[in-house]
């Protein structure tokens, strides 16, 4: 009996001290070297964002890199406003795009360890519009008619989750009142339930479970969460994710007192063309005008890199941070697991996961990331990196639409932070 004991005893203790080593809270490394980096290879890392902003090539930057919980570069760069030369501050606000999908993703997994679905349920069982989809067979642009057949099966909250749906953003059909909705964001009455209808409406482009099809797939997991939960998506948001994590600066709409620290948004189509204000008004100004009614799970939310480095350090924690379990640790390696079988993320050679791309030795894309890494990025050129193999988050921020330069931006982010590593 003394044996059992102690063995227990021994247990608790190794699990209690596994427990303490997971950082529940960011702290600056004491060097470079104390987290496992090469302070003089992080000076690459420097000259390679700051030649972004001295050639012209890109507004601003912040960056934000941590290996066990252990900061070893937050810096910002260049401006928020190249017009005013107002520089950048770490702590300024981006639209962050398509990285809204991850932190949609982990709410609505919060719903999944509380049993309200599982994740091959049809998506009709809770929108019953999506009951009996049909999938576009021919459509000719001139007479804008079009023919469709049966899908081959029902659409499940797992086809959601990895965009296998066959749900698209633009839509061959987009042209016809009936199909058209907004893809990334509204400052019209829009509200949630009835764009997720019409995207309903739309026939879908690929059979479920048969093609990556990247598209509108959260923003229908965004109206789910509001059906599972009985609250809006940005209340649901809220209390599940940002607010036990910390994240006191992630909104769809931006509260007044805040909405100065949002940076200007600007577009580089080509290489040879110089930066310019970005002409789509409702891409610019979306979080602070307009009617703010809708909330695009997909798309929608502005963030700061410190308040997504939370999001990010939670997942590398297995569900853990700010000393809240948001989703326990089975959930989260549900989540990181290839969970498209054969198929690939476009020409990427990578896999998806619940919410994430999911780094494979095959890689075309994730550089010299570990494999298993997790990345996705939004469409103004921002990308975050968890590393589980190095304990380690990268996260690149910049707000440019569209961007000719953005794989070199990335990239070359990427490159620089692994190149440090010791």
């Amino acid at each position: 009996m003394k044996i059992r004991i102690g063995l227990a005893l021994l247990l608790f203790a190794i699990i209690t001290a596994q427990a303490q080593q997971t950082p529940q809270s960011f702290t600056p490394a004491k060097s470079a070297e104390d987290a496992g980096f090469s302070s003089e290879r992080l000076q690459r890392l420097d000259a390679i964002m700051q030649s972004f902003i001295t050639e012209g090539l890109a507004p601003n930057a912040t960056v934000f890199v941590a290996r066990n919980g252990k900061v070893v570069s937050y810096k910002a760069y260049g401006y928020s406003n190249v017009e005013t030369k107002t520089p950048l501050k770490k702590d300024d606000l981006f639209r962050i795009a398509s990285q809204s999908k991850a932190i949609a993703t982990v709410a609505l997994m919060t719903l999944f360890e509380q049993g309200k679905f599982l994740l091959d349920d049809p998506i009709s069982q809770y929108i019953p519009e999506f009951k009996s989809p049909r999938v576009l067979e021919s459509f000719d642009a001139a007479t804008l008619k079009y023919e469709t057949r049966p899908a081959k099966s029902e659409i499940t909250i797992r086809h959601l989750l990895t965009h296998t749906a066959g749900i698209p953003y633009q839509h061959p059909l987009e042209k016809l009142p009936e199909f058209q909705v907004p893809y990334f964001n509204s400052t019209q009455p829009d509200v949630l339930a009835d764009v997720v209808k019409k995207i309903a409406a739309r026939p879908l482009t690929a059979d479920p479970g048969e093609k990556f099809v990247y598209g509108l797939n959260t923003d229908v997991i965004g109206y789910l969460i509001e059906l599972l939960s009985g609250k809006k998506l940005d209340v649901y948001l809220r209390e599940s994710v940002t607010g036990p994590l910390g994240m006191n600066d992630t909104y769809f709409y931006l509260p007044a007192e805040k909405a100065s620290r949002l940076v200007e948004l600007y577009s580089k189509p080509s290489t040879d063309k110089p930066l310019q204000l970005n002409p789509n008004q409702d891409y610019r100004s979306f979080a602070t005008t307009g009617a703010k009614t809708y909330f695009s799970a997909g798309a929608g939310l502005i963030s700061s890199t410190e308040d997504y480095a939370r999001f990010c350090q939670m997942l590398l924690n297995y569900g853990r941070f700010n000393n809240h379990q948001i989703l326990g640790r089975k959930t989260i390696e549900l989540m990181f697991r290839n969970q498209i079988g054969a198929l690939e993320v476009w020409d990427r050679r990578d896999k998806f996961g619940l919410g994430l791309m999911v780094v494979t030795e095959n890689t075309h894309y994730g550089d010299n990331a570990s494999v298993g890494s997790l990345t996705w990025g939004g469409m103004y050129c921002s990308e975050y990196m968890i590393d589980p193999k190095e304990n380690l988050i990268l996260l690149v921020f910049t707000n440019v639409e569209p961007y000719a330069h953005s794989d070199d931006f990335i990239h070359k982010f990427r490159i620089g932070v692994y190149q440090a590593l010791r």
